[in-house]
């Protein structure tokens, strides 16, 4: 078959896809090749076996039907018809929902910061704030990417679930108040990565409504494709052919939600054929490890045969750390989440939300805790007319009742240059492994941190923001609150009030881009193929050496078409010969 033999069915597939109004459809999808675990035969077969259906996986499954039966694996549930998934302002209920049948499972690192990781069909983006933006030209390059198929890859992706945010004026503050600030030029609307302040892309619709990687399923072939969900792969199966040392993977196994065991193999009649891990940088790492690929003392220790000797595997564990301040506000605000960034020419992205619950960020009690807190600033002696301490009483009375009115501002840190790494507790892959990111070892990182936080600060104080933020409430105030905030398990000092360096070691959170694990050029080649075994790939966010861009998701959802492009050209080469 030529090169044309997938592409062609893709281009109609999409054709099909826009004459039907599913662009930008705002209904759920009726995917009738998605169903529970529960369903699967005992024993099946298959071209391609994906490992996780999230942001990487939706993505790369969809294109891979063009020209192959492909079966995706997905621990969790479906995304549609949760409204905490679906609407902008349940944002922060999903990501603090502890339950065990939550899309969201929580973690906490080994350096004491909460996390936490996705568990449902469309990975994180049915969980994140939603931004969209690309990565850099200079990343694109340093990968090794081709630049022309990552746009087309890009393009794909944004046909059907990237927006133009509306107009907010609380993110039009922050945009004026970037620029006051000297992060500059403005670029106005744009996805691309560009120094200075922008607006970037949504996948929250002009309702209000969330798309995700899921929806990219509505690219694939229904007649090629099987989504099973609460489907949890306990191991990868490997063989030796031959007689050759090296091992081959050629099928896994799987539990459902009721407890039944099921087996999938790879089809026999194609050498093409391949299993792809992309259950992200805490998940590929650890079922590698499960499946007997990593450090043979770590495994040995745990009772798992190794398969090979791979020390890389769960190294290079990286966590973006985020730094913020909250600012309450004396008048109504808008619910939004990040549509404006400035990107810093030392190494930061500041970006903002706002008028939603605090919840995601803090506990209950934590919660009842700056809401004292905040009572007790507010209520200080203005020097403001009577009618603005009335505004003031009513802002109080929505934060005892948990309606948080103001804003969220936060940093992230480029990079970053600090790793850690990731081990087993347990076999158990539904259990979280053991993370430590090394937060903030690298002292280039803190000093961009302390950069980002003083731009903060400017922003807060600069003119444009001045309606949203208390006058007498001053930023000291605001540093203070944080510091008193348990917002992550790790000490606190005191000097963390007057030393920036310090609060960003004291107070540093994530900003759920951790990467890493299965690294470019260390666990994986070039064309994401585990090193030392055939028939395996890792393709999601566990392969980079750094996160790509102000947020990760535009880039994920890219390599995973980007990937299933290459991967079917190579299908289609190899059936010519």
């Amino acid at each position: 078959m030529g090169s044309r033999c997938y592409s062609i069915i893709g281009a109609i597939l999409v054709g099909i896809l826009m004459f039907h109004g599913f662009v930008h459809a705002e209904k759920a999808p009726n995917y009738t090749f998605v169903g529970e675990a529960t369903s699967a035969p005992a024993i099946a077969y298959y071209d391609y076996i994906i490992i996780g259906g999230g942001t990487s996986g939706c993505p790369l499954a969809a294109t891979l039907s063009q020209n192959a039966r492909v079966l995706v694996l997905e621990r969790g549930g479906s995304p549609y018809g949760n409204p905490n998934i679906t609407n902008i302002e349940n944002f922060s209920d999903t990501l603090s929902d502890p339950s065990p049948t939550s899309p969201t499972q929580q973690f906490t690192s080994e350096d004491g910061v909460y996390n936490a990781r996705a568990r449902v069909l469309g990975g994180g983006t049915a969980l994140n704030a939603g931004f969209y933006s690309h990565a850099s030209t200079r990343y694109v390059k340093e990968a090794g990417w081709d630049e022309t198929l990552v746009n087309k890859s890009y393009e794909w992706v944004e046909k059907l679930v990237v927006f133009k945010p509306p107009k907010v004026e609380y993110q039009v503050a922050v945009r004026d108040s970037l620029l006051e600030a000297g992060v500059l030029p403005y670029n106005g609307f744009t996805y691309d990565h560009l120094n200075g302040t922008k607006i970037g892309g949504t996948i929250f619709d002009k309702k209000g409504h969330r798309h995700t990687a899921a929806d990219l399923l509505e690219y694939a072939d229904p007649r090629k494709i099987t989504v099973y969900l609460h489907a949890t792969v306990y191991k990868i199966f490997f063989r030796y052919n031959n007689g050759t040392e090296r091992p081959q993977a050629y099928g896994v196994v799987f539990k459902d939600a009721s407890g039944v065991f099921h087996k999938a193999y790879l089809k026999n009649s194609n050498s093409m054929n391949e299993i792809i891990l992309s259950a992200g940088a805490i998940g590929s790492p650890q079922l590698l490890m499960l499946s007997g690929i990593g450090p043979s003392d770590h495994l040995q220790a745990h009772g798992i045969k190794v398969v090979l000797d791979q020390p890389l595997v769960g190294q290079g564990m990286a966590d973006n750390p985020m730094n913020i301040l909250t600012i309450p506000s004396p008048i109504p605000v808008e619910v939004s989440l990040v549509q404006t960034v400035g990107i810093t020419g030392f190494g930061n992205y500041i970006e903002a939300i706002s008028g939603l619950s605090l919840s995601f960020l803090l506990s209950s009690s934590e919660n009842k805790k700056l809401l004292t807190y905040l009572k007790m600033q507010i209520d200080q002696p203005f020097t403001v007319p009577t009618k603005a301490m009335a505004e003031a009483a009513e802002i109080i009375n929505a934060i005892a009742k948990e309606s948080f009115k103001g804003g969220v501002i936060v940093e992230k840190v480029t990079g970053p240059l600090y790793t850690g790494y990731l081990e087993l507790r347990n076999t158990n892959p539904n259990d979280n492994p053991a993370v430590t990111f090394n937060y903030f070892k690298e002292p280039e990182d803190l000093m961009r941190c302390v950069l980002g936080m003083r731009t903060i600060i400017e922003v807060v104080n600069a003119y444009p923001f001045s309606k949203f933020r208390y006058s007498n409430m001053t930023v000291q105030a605001l540093i203070d609150m944080m510091v008193s905030l348990q917002l992550n398990k790790r000490p606190r000092h005191p000097s963390a009030v007057f030393s920036l360096e310090q609060f960003c070691i004291d107070t540093v959170m994530t900003i759920w881009h951790y990467h890493g694990g299965c690294q470019v050029g260390k666990v994986v080649d070039n064309d994401y193929k585990v090193l030392g075994v055939d028939a395996l790939r890792v393709i999601d966010g566990s392969t980079f050496l750094h996160s790509p861009g102000t947020n990760p998701q535009a880039t994920v959802m890219m390599l995973g078409r980007y990937m299933g492009e290459k991967i079917l050209h190579e299908r289609c080469s190899h059936g010519r010969k």
